[in-house]
C-alpha cells in the first residue's frame, strides 16, 4: 500500500513537470477555465513588478492578491530559478493531496468508530475491514486530488489556486483533528484572500464542541475569539505591508461588487454583462447572499451529526457560485468525493453528472475557439456551457445530500442491501 501510494505521488510530480516544460504550458496557463482575475500569475507578475517599482498595484484594476501574497511571492520571484518555481507549484500540489490523504484517514476511522457504536451489539465486525477501508480511503483522496484532470490543469498554469488548495488542505486536517490554532490560521488566511471559506468556521466549531463535552461553550468562545484575533492581526500586517487600506478594495471588495466581467466558468460574466445598471447592486446582493449566507444554517442543522459532509457541501456551493471560479476548486472539492464511497450505492445521478461534466469539459475550449478565433458562434454558446457545467455541479452536489438522507434513514430502520450476507447487485440482462 505504502509503494503504491509513493508510486502515485511520483506519477503524479512527473505528469506536471513534463506538462510545465511542454509547449502546452503557455496555452493553459491563458485558458479563462484555468486562469482568473484572483489567481493569474502573469497577474501576480505584474503586480510585484508594479511593487518593486514603488508603484501601488492596488490602484489599478489589475492585482487582487492580499498584501501578505504580495510579499511572498515578490520573494518567490525574487530569489527562485524558474525550474525551482516549477518544483514549488508541483510539491505544493503534493502536499495538498497527502493532507487530503490524512484526512481521508482521519475521517475512515471516524465512520468506522460510528459503525461499531451502531453495531455494537453484533460481534462479526472484522478490524481488517476497518484497516482496509481506512487506508482505500486515503488512497483513493489523495489519487483522485493528483490525477485530476482540473487540478493537474490548475498546477501546470501556475494560478495561486494551488496555495489556496493547499490551505484548504491544511483547514480540513485541523478541523478533523480539532486543531484550534491550524484550524483559525488557515480558514482566517483563507478568508483574508477569497472571503466565501468564512464559513469553514461552522465545521471547525462542531468538531471542538464534539471534541470535549465538559466545556463546550468556553472553547467555541475561545475558538470564535482566536480567529477573530488572528484576522485581525492578518490586515494589520497587510497595512504595514502597504502603508494604507487600499487592498481591502481591491481583494474584498473586488469578490463582492464583481467588476471584473470577463469570461469563466462561474454565472456572474454574463448575467451581469446583460443586466441593466440600475438593477446591478440588487442582484449583486442577490447573488453574494445565495453563496454566502444563504445555506450556511439549514446545512448546518441538517448536517451538524457529519461536518465533513458540511464542509464538502460548503466548498462545492462556494465552487459553484463564487464571483470568479476555475477549474482549480472545482477540483478540489471534487477530490473528495472518495470519502463518501459508502454514499455510492444511493446516489442515482452519477452517469448524468458524469456526462455533464466530460461534455462541458470538451465543448468549452471549442465554443470559446468558434466565439473567440473562428467568428462562428457568440457569447451565448459559450455561457450555455458554463451553466451545463454548474448544472452539472449542483446535481452532483444535492445526489450526495440525498444520498446521506437515504443512508441515515437505511441505517435507523435496519434497510440493508445485503443478500446471504453479501451486497445486492442489480444487473441489466
Amino acid at each position: 500500500m505504502v509503494k503504491q501510494w509513493l508510486s502515485n505521488f511520483i506519477l503524479a510530480g512527473t505528469i506536471r513537470f513534463l506538462l510545465m516544460n511542454s509547449e502546452f504550458q503557455k496555452i493553459i496557463s491563458n485558458r479563462v477555465e484555468v486562469s482568473t482575475a484572483l489567481n493569474s500569475w502573469k497577474r501576480v507578475t505584474e503586480g510585484v513588478y508594479l511593487y518593486n517599482c514603488g508603484i501601488d498595484p492596488y490602484q489599478g484594476d489589475l492585482f487582487h492578491e492580499t498584501p501578505i501574497g504580495l510579499y511572498i511571492f515578490n520573494l518567490i520571484q525574487q530569489y527562485l530559478p524558474r525550474w525551482i518555481l516549477f518544483c514549488l507549484f508541483i510539491s505544493t500540489d503534493l502536499f495538498t493531496a497527502l493532507f487530503l490523504g490524512l484526512t481521508a484517514k482521519q475521517y475512515a476511522i471516524e465512520l468506522a468508530s460510528k459503525k461499531h457504536e451502531e453495531k455494537s451489539s453484533k460481534e462479526n465486525m472484522k478490524n481488517e475491514d476497518d484497516t482496509s477501508m481506512v487506508y482505500t480511503s486515503m488512497m483513493y483522496v489523495s489519487a483522485g486530488y493528483l490525477f485530476n484532470p482540473y487540478v493537474i490543469l490548475n498546477c501546470v498554469g501556475h494560478t495561486t489556486t494551488v496555495f489556496t488548495n493547499l490551505l484548504y488542505s491544511i483547514a480540513l486536517i485541523s478541523m478533523i483533528r480539532c486543531s484550534m490554532f491550524w484550524s483559525c490560521l488557515s480558514i482566517s488566511l483563507l478568508t483574508l484572500q477569497g472571503l466565501y471559506p468564512i464559513s469553514l468556521l461552522v465545521p471547525a466549531i462542531i468538531y471542538i464542541v464534539r471534541s470535549n463535552n465538559i466545556k463546550q461553550k468556553m472553547n467555541i468562545v475561545i475558538f470564535i475569539m482566536m480567529f477573530v484575533s488572528m484576522l485581525a492581526a492578518l490586515f494589520c500586517i497587510s497595512y504595514y505591508i502597504m502603508g494604507s487600506w487600499s487592498f481591502i478594495w481591491n481583494t474584498l471588495g473586488f469578490i463582492l461588487t464583481v467588476p471584473d466581467l470577463r469570461p469563466n466558468i462561474g454565472l456572474y460574466w454574463y448575467f451581469f454583462t446583460e443586466m441593466f445598471e440600475h438593477f446591478k447592486w440588487l442582484f449583486i446582493a442577490s447573488f453574494q447572499i445565495n453563496v454566502s449566507l444563504l445555506y450556511i444554517v439549514p446545512l448546518a442543522l441538517r448536517l451538524r451529526h457529519d461536518p465533513m459532509l458540511l464542509a464538502f457541501s460548503y466548498l462545492a456551493i462556494a465552487a459553484i457560485f463564487k464571483s470568479y471560479p476555475c477549474i482549480g476548486d472545482v477540483g478540489f472539492y471534487m477530490s473528495l468525493l472518495p470519502l463518501w464511497k459508502h454514499l455510492f450505492q444511493y446516489t442515482q445521478q452519477g452517469f448524468i453528472v458524469g456526462c455533464f461534466m466530460l461534455f462541458c469539459t470538451v465543448f468549452a475550449p471549442t465554443v470559446w475557439y468558434q466565439w473567440i478565433y473562428s467568428r462562428s458562434a457568440n457569447a451565448n454558446f459559450y455561457f450555455g456551457v458554463t451553466l451545463a457545467f454548474a448544472i452539472a455541479q449542483i446535481f452532483l452536489l444535492t445526489d450526495i445530500l440525498f444520498a446521506s438522507v437515504k443512508h441515515e434513514f437505511a441505517i435507523r430502520h435496519g434497510i440493508n442491501k445485503d443478500i446471504s450476507g453479501s451486497t445486492a447487485k442489480l444487473l441489466l440482462e
